[in-house]
């Protein structure tokens, strides 16, 4: 079993990988609003201190917030294509720093309470 976590930076495509997942069996996801570090420095309080300040030329195109989507697959085939499903939906979209993925290998999963 693995997990693929994907953090979307351009929200606008997560319905559309979503819709893409059900029709290729992805039984389900979950989704966390996330914020990246450079989002996190650049509206901290304290962004006035000497070395925020020296970091905020690169981080001032920080989008604020993104999404994380990340569910549980059975095997490695599902993850490529997971993923595959993720980057044809992104298309171009990729090369404008949609976000990452990436997958770890689970030792177990314990489900908790049952499913009505």
């Amino acid at each position: 079993m693995y997990a693929l976590f994907i953090v979307l930076n351009q929200t606008d495509f997560l319905d559309e990988i979503l819709a893409n997942f059900l029709e290729a069996g992805v039984k389900g996801a979950t989704i966390l609003d996330s914020q990246g570090m450079a989002s996190a420095i650049m509206n901290n309080e304290n962004r006035n201190i000497p070395i925020f300040g020296s970091l905020n030329q690169f981080f001032e195109s920080a989008r604020p917030y993104n999404k994380t989507i990340f569910t549980v697959l059975e095997s490695e085939e599902e993850v490529e294509k997971a993923a595959q499903i993720v980057k044809d939906t992104l298309g171009d979209a990729t090369k404008a720093g949609a976000g990452l993925m990436f997958s770890v290998p689970i030792g177990n999963v314990y489900p908790l309470g049952e499913r009505e």
